[in-house]
């Protein structure tokens, strides 16, 4: 598919990149949610797919939602927004539990639906000028992109509350004080630390890795005894799966893995 607001490009060793292209501020159109939705898609059904990197071109990372497209949809405008945040939570759905884990870049703003996906990443580099911000209420709109669920699970309730009713912008360092991201690097060398990442993480246990990050999720709103259900039918599925054979053979012998 030929994507008019993203780029989708396999580099090496299993690694892909989805760059948002969508010019001045990479804002979340009806277009892009569909070419995400249909991008999250192509990476969750492609077993070559080991790691993948976001990131967004241009000074702005992701900058929420287009709002001269919600202003100008007049009375369609609520239908536009089911069908665009059906496509985004689409998305963000495959890319959350899909094998390959996501490794955010960012550089530039991260604002609304580009702050809700940051929250729903694997892990997230940012540069020094980086800023994060809600930005939902000042719109007089409500949250959207997965964020009332991953965002308070990431940072705390009290501080996702703050961020969602005050729209507080938090620079870098209190990014990564608060936990939102991993992270923080001088802004040039952002993009080159997340392919770092994404590289090593694309030689581990794909389907481990997987398997590990669908338990997160659900064990986020899961009784105790429910997590340990799944917890035990996860690593009795793995157990004899290559990954974990190699992995086991490996340790045992004190070398290194060559996961398959």
């Amino acid at each position: 598919m030929n994507y008019e607001t993203i780029r989708l490009e396999e580099t090496e060793g299993g690694v892909w990149e989805l760059t948002l292209t969508n010019p001045p501020a990479n804002a979340l159109s009806k277009q892009m949610a569909f070419e995400l939705r249909h991008a999250s898609a192509q990476l969750t059904t492609n077993a070559a797919v080991r790691a993948v990197v976001l990131s967004g071109e241009g000074k702005v990372f992701f900058g929420g939602g287009d709002l001269v497209e919600f202003r100008d949809g007049g009375d369609q405008t609520p239908a536009n927004l089911h069908e665009m945040t059906i496509d985004f939570h689409g998305a963000i759905s495959r890319l959350a539990r899909m094998n390959a884990p996501v490794v955010g870049a960012i550089t530039g703003t991260a604002g609304g639906a580009g702050m809700s996906i940051v929250a729903a990443m694997d892990l997230v580099h940012a540069g020094e000028s980086a800023k994060f911000t809600m930005a939902y209420t000042a719109a007089g709109l409500a949250p959207d992109g997965t964020s009332t669920f991953f965002l308070s699970r990431v940072i705390g309730l009290r501080r996702a509350t703050e961020m969602v009713l005050t729209n507080r912008v938090l620079s870098a360092a209190e990014a990564l004080d608060w936990g939102l991201i991993n992270a923080v690097h001088p802004d040039d060398e952002v993009l080159d630390n997340a392919r770092a990442l994404a590289a090593k993480l694309a030689k581990g246990p794909s389907v481990a890795f997987g398997a590990a990050k669908r338990l997160l999720i659900e064990g986020a709103h899961s009784s105790l005894g429910e997590s340990m259900e799944r917890e035990s039918f996860a690593i009795a599925n793995q157990a004899l799966h290559p990954e974990a054979v190699e992995g086991i053979d490996a340790f045992l012998n004190k070398r290194r893995p060559q996961f398959p």
